[in-house]
């Protein structure tokens, strides 16, 4: 599987995300860098603090995608995106999401038994012959 984009697909990948961003506050020096920085990310299933330094700083790269995020920027940035694509009916996304459970649930019965007291056995008759 190519996890590559042309030159073509960034150019029209920045001029949407250009056009998805808030118009308050300071821009970023360099959109694409960013925007390759959490492709690397997603494609290769890292954690922020992995990132190469050819990024820049994981916190910075984390602040900003969690900024945007919270203003809904990707949002209008998948569904612009969407729009331009004669294909994009056809695509189904599926979530993969893995929660482990706790090593102590791994089958083992758990709960609260159900303990007679030994007063009560000795008071009742015998069953046995």
């Amino acid at each position: 599987m190519s996890t590559q984009m042309t030159e073509a697909d960034w150019e029209v990948a920045l001029e949407v995300f250009r056009l998805c961003l808030p118009r308050r506050g300071a821009k970023a020096k360099d959109d694409r860098l960013f925007l390759e920085a959490l492709h690397f990310f997603s494609v290769h299933n890292i954690t922020w603090r992995a990132l190469p330094e050819r990024f820049g700083r994981w916190n910075t790269v984390w602040r900003r995608f969690h900024r945007l995020s919270r203003s809904g920027v990707f949002e209008d940035f998948f569904a612009t995106l969407a729009d331009l694509s004669n294909t994009a009916h056809l695509v189904q996304m599926f979530d993969s999401t893995v929660t482990r459970a706790h090593v102590s649930a791994a089958g083992a019965k758990g709960g609260s038994r159900v303990r007679r007291s030994g007063a009560h056995g000795a008071a009742s008759a015998r069953r046995s012959t």
